[in-house]
């Protein structure tokens, strides 16, 4: 498919529904309004197609920027690519899906440290989303050791309260990650949780919440033991 068809097809997808969901979500700029469950059916017709993705992510809209993160192939994009679209990274449902990108591409581990460091809100954010995406794996198929995540804890518990207000909730969520998936680092984790308390995130005209991160890494953790229990 190209562009314009692709396009065509975004636009009889779109609801007003879905234009009024995403508004309160903080989407502000052109959208038609697909869901993500539609955004799915089109990325399975599109397939893996780096070009488009840069192609649909020019338009400026909405939809079109979230399926260019699904159709980009991670092998395929540049570390300057993903460089030139944080930086027009507006709102925090394009940030989510932009970062599931990142976190799939080789240069993860690098764009987390350099992102987790910026006092963009969004850019901020993505970084890190990347650390909570990189602690669920291994230290061997990350780029990202123990160590990189025990400094993470400390920069969590010194400075989640202060950071912009998503940036709350991806540190949040990194926190939460760590605790879950890298078990030596869950009592650090859990004993961070309980310093910093209830993180407190304006979430807008939703009914979204930023989940507690002790109760989340417990249930995690048992989660994943009984599934490691089941395939011993």
């Amino acid at each position: 498919m190209d562009l314009r068809e692709t396009m065509a097809e975004l636009e009889a997808m779109g609801t007003a529904q879905n234009r009024m969901v995403y508004g309160r979500h903080g989407v502000d700029g052109p959208m038609f309004g697909v869901s993500y469950g539609n955004l799915d059916k089109l990325k399975k017709k599109v397939g893996t197609d780096t070009e488009l993705a840069i192609d649909l992510w020019a338009t400026g809209n909405h939809d079109a920027r979230v399926l260019a993160t699904k159709v980009a192939d991670p092998g395929e994009v540049g570390e300057e690519l993903l460089a030139a679209w944080v930086e027009q990274l507006d709102n925090y449902v394009l940030t989510d899906a932009f970062s599931s990108l990142a976190a799939r591409s080789p240069h993860a581990a690098g764009l987390m440290r350099r992102w987790t460091a910026s006092h963009v809100e969004w850019t901020g954010a993505a970084g890190w989303n990347l650390v909570a995406s990189l602690a669920q794996r291994g230290a061997k198929k990350s780029g990202v050791t123990d160590d990189d995540l025990a400094s993470r804890l400390d920069e969590i518990e010194a400075g989640v309260h202060q950071a912009a207000n998503r940036v709350r909730h991806s540190m949040n969520q990194a926190l939460i990650s760590i605790g879950a998936y890298r078990s030596p680092l869950t009592a650090r984790a859990m004993a961070v949780a309980e310093a910093v308390g209830p993180v407190e995130v304006d979430h807008g005209d939703t009914g979204c919440k930023t989940p507690a991160a002790g109760p989340y890494i417990e249930k995690t953790r048992a989660h994943l033991e009984k599934k490691a229990a089941k395939k011993r």
